[in-house]
């Protein structure tokens, strides 16, 4: 749809409560002034699609106190693992923007890159269902500019006024400060079921995205779209993606779990261990470039954050790598210091007015002074730009610069007197904001309001579903009726329910069916749902970006006293080949003896090494070795992990009596070491879900 639409009717489809006869309600919303709050859920806008006007001040009072809620760590993304890197570019963009970056091929700019959950606290866990934050920070020759985004490449809600109540809501309930890093309970599902703006989102949340196998398999995405602008001054929208060298990799919810129980560090360790060993993570960037014309013929409004442009659609170019081969050398000075904010741009990089991007330029910079206690937390050396900066800011709280000279203001003209005069505006190099397009008019009346183009909020939330491989749609219904089943308030079930109706029919019947709960009517649609085109590209299961081989992954090992050294040997060589990782795993750290009279050490105790931190397993044994493992509780567990969480399974014919007590039933997935191992454990095996599990 147009991008300068200024129609003033609708309000994205949203209610509100109405006053009768003219009255207030009891204990109406206020300000911390005390001022009654008319709208609480739009902010405050120069014509409907204009920008957010600075004086909105119900918007700066709510996101202030926000911000301030929580010292030291942040609010939300307090827990987060991060690494130094670069970025390469593959060819000039020179057509379409003027940052320096990307104006000639193979050259490379530093970064910082940090990766969150966001709904719990810095001391929880890596692996609970949530989205997860992927900010980059590029250190380039004009400044420093952060792409400052998620794994998802929508988000709950439109208008960066409800962030607040979205966080609140996912928080610890109030009164018990729990559940911790969890969105199953009551208030989360009740905000969610009243906001159908969250339904595209929440079809995100609920898949297999939010429980990602590895920081190094997931997507990045900047959510908003964005501008760029070249050296004439012209304009292309952008909407910008992180692809994974690695495929995209997903774990199980039950997998999930017990990651959680044997290794709460497993992504922030597996980050490290993969950079310490020279397997460095690598991403590719690719953009989706587009005028003002293809943003006609969408069939949505592109500055609304609840949706994507489905790549199928437009296809994504690939114009760089980045490549992260170096872990911080101080988990607290880089990686908890780090401060990113949306509004870090450079020339050849601008905003567009996306409601839910303008204000998040507001948010971050007060969230940072208050996190980092002073306003000079731009000289801590992990923000620091690697360029030069000269302005006339002095003094403030930890103050880490000395400026000489008494030149702190301008315009002066000391210079004349022979002293230094300081730095000066360049009209011609500095950053200058794109103005509003030749012949449109984007001011108007100040409204709280949504344009009618950001009011269909199920159609993409289907196109997601019936986008998605069986598995992962079972999987995604599945993980609706786990958090709804820990949510109290049956009203909430049922209007969640009723949303779910518009989105598809069938999984709000699987929805209902795993809560032994009647189908609902659909909920009230403020637009007509629409059947859009199935887009592939958003799959894990067999989708484009599914992996192909083992390369950066860990197999598991299994072996005992006895174990025929000749096959363990050339096992290890088939898995270090493909370049995966080869962790041996035996009843006691020492190793084991293997046929030969040597000791294989092991990197991992059984006790202790659980199958769910591998991707494979294979367990090559004797017959005595077989034997005695079939009374460790621990080994019947790491097979019977391995065969339920759908991965494949190498072994050797004596270790066959271990394979029957777990229950592991012949597939493709389970094969001999010597027979293709290395090739199957390259995936998972979906046919064998159904007799493992129940899913809705």
């Amino acid at each position: 749809m147009a991008t300068n639409d200024n129609t003033k009717a609708g309000s994205g489809g949203e209610t509100h409560q109405q006053v009768a006869s003219g009255g207030e309600p009891e204990g109406g919303l206020t300000t911390n002034q005390g001022i009654r709050v008319s709208d609480n859920q739009n902010q405050l806008k120069a014509g409907a699609r204009g920008p957010v006007l600075l004086e909105d001040f119900v918007l700066r009072e709510k996101i202030f106190h926000f911000d301030h809620e929580r010292i030291p760590e942040r609010i939300v993304h307090a827990r987060g693992s991060a690494a130094h890197g670069f970025f390469e570019c593959y060819e000039s963009l020179a057509d379409i923007t003027k940052a320096d970056l990307f104006q000639r091929a193979g050259e490379r700019t530093p970064l910082f890159t940090r990766f969150s959950t966001v709904a719990g606290g810095a001391g929880s866990v890596d692996t609970p269902r949530d989205v997860r934050g992927f900010a980059v920070k590029f250190y380039t020759r004009e400044g420093n500019w952060d792409l400052v985004g998620n794994n998802i490449p929508v988000f709950f809600i439109q208008d960066a006024i409800k962030f607040p109540d979205l966080i609140h809501s996912v928080k610890m309930e109030a009164q018990t400060g729990y559940p911790q890093a969890a969105s199953a309970h009551d208030t989360f599902w009740d905000f969610i079921s009243l906001m159908p703006e969250s339904t595209h989102m929440i079809m995100w949340a609920m898949s297999d995205r939010t429980i990602p196998r590895s920081l190094r398999t997931m997507e990045g995405f900047g959510i908003h779209t964005f501008r760029l602008v070249n050296a004439e001054g012209k304009s292309t929208f952008v909407k910008f993606h992180w692809k994974p060298k690695q495929g995209v990799q997903s774990t199980i919810w039950d997998e999930a779990v017990k990651i959680a129980g044997a290794d709460p560090d497993f992504h922030r360790r597996d980050l490290f261990e993969a950079i310490d060993r020279g397997d460095f993570p690598e991403w590719e960037l690719g953009i989706q470039a587009f005028d003002q014309a293809f943003a006609d013929s969408l069939p949505f409004d592109v500055l609304d954050p609840t949706k994507i442009i489905p790549e199928e659609v437009l296809p994504v170019r690939i114009i760089g790598r980045m490549v992260l081969d170096r872990y911080p050398d101080n988990f607290f000075a880089e990686t908890e210091q780090v401060a990113y904010c949306p509004a870090n741009i450079v020339p050849g990089v601008d905003f567009t007015n996306d409601p839910l991007l303008q204000g998040r330029l507001f948010s971050y910079l007060d969230t940072q002074k208050s996190r980092l206690g002073t306003a000079n937390f731009h000289q801590l050396p992990i923000n620091a730009p690697k360029c030069p900066v000269m302005n006339f800011q002095r003094d403030g709280q930890m103050q880490m610069n000395a400026p000489k000279g008494r030149a702190n203001y301008e315009p002066n003209s000391l210079a004349e007197a022979g002293e230094e005069g300081g730095p000066r505006e360049c009209p011609m190099t500095g950053f200058t904001s794109f103005p509003s397009p030749d012949g449109v008019d984007e001011q108007d009346d100040k409204l709280r309001i949504r344009p009618e183009s950001f009011a269909d909020h199920y159609s993409q939330a289907r196109l997601f579903f019936r986008s998605l491989a069986a598995p992962e749609q079972a999987h995604l219904a599945s993980a609706i009726v786990f958090e709804l089943s820990k949510v109290g308030l049956e009203h909430v079930r049922t209007r969640m329910m009723s949303n779910l109706v518009n989105v598809d029919p069938d999984l709000a019947k699987r929805v209902a069916g795993g809560l032994n709960m009647p189908v609902p009517k659909a909920s009230k649609a403020a637009m007509a749902v629409q059947d859009l085109d199935p887009s592939p590209a958003l799959r894990i299961v067999d989708g484009p970006r599914a992996p192909e081989d083992i390369k950066g992954r860990s197999i598991a090992i299994l072996v005992a006293d006895g174990s025929d050294a000749k096959a363990v040997a050339t096992l290890i060589g088939a898995i270090t080949g493909e370049g995966a990782r080869a962790v041996i795993v035996a009843p006691r750290i020492g190793g084991a003896k293997l046929s030969d009279g040597s000791v294989l050490k092991a990197d991992a105790q059984l006790a202790g090494y659980p199958s769910v931190l591998a991707d494979a397993i294979a367990v090559i044994v004797s017959e005595d070795g077989c034997a005695a493992l079939l009374k460790e509780a621990a080994a019947v567990q790491f097979v019977m992990d391995a065969f339920g969480h759908l991965k494949a399974i190498g072994h050797s014919a004596e270790a066959q009596p271990l394979l029957d007590k777990a229950g592991v039933v012949p597939d493709e997935g389970v094969v001999a070491p010597d027979k293709g191992f290395a090739a199957a454990a390259a995936k998972r095996y979906w046919a064998r879900e159904p007799g493992v599990r129940t899913l809705a």
